[in-house]
């Protein structure tokens, strides 16, 4: 009896620079603002506001609604992360990614990706560059 269907996953060779590759959109509500809190403990000044990391959290989540597989990622190597503007109960998010480097290695290779978030008024709330280390498909 045959098992699964293997789950499609992109590698290395399969990533493509200087494609954009955007998420659906979130909006953001008081729920993710008191969840989070629950988690660190925290609890913003003025109620309407949105904690600065609900935003890239989300963002790595919406990355698993898009019609790209995920790919086979090894390691993170590096991350630089800017806040541009606060986000607010019932602003709605979205997140536009673009490969913009790549370079091969013996058994995998460095990706480059740059990602920015948007609000629903399209105006970049946090943005940032990821560095990645990403698995070479396996030889037969």
């Amino acid at each position: 009896m045959a098992g699964p269907p293997a789950e499609r996953r992109l590698y290395f060779e399969d990533v493509r620079t200087n494609v954009p590759l955007e998420t659906p959109g979130l909006t953001l509500t008081e729920t993710h603002a008191a969840l989070f809190g629950s988690l660190t403990l925290s609890r913003p000044a003025d109620p309407g506001a949105i904690p600065d990391l609900i935003p890239l959290c989300m963002s790595s989540g919406l990355g698993w609604r898009v019609p790209q597989p995920p790919l086979v990622v090894l390691a993170f190597m590096g991350f630089e992360w800017r806040f541009h503007r606060p986000t607010r109960v019932g602003d709605t998010i979205r997140s536009v990614s673009t490969t913009v480097a790549k370079r091969s290695m013996k058994e995998g290779g460095v990706v480059i990706e740059e990602r920015s978030i948007l609000n629903q008024r399209n105006e970049v709330v946090q943005s940032g560059r990821l560095t990645l280390l990403v698995a070479k498909r396996p030889t037969a």
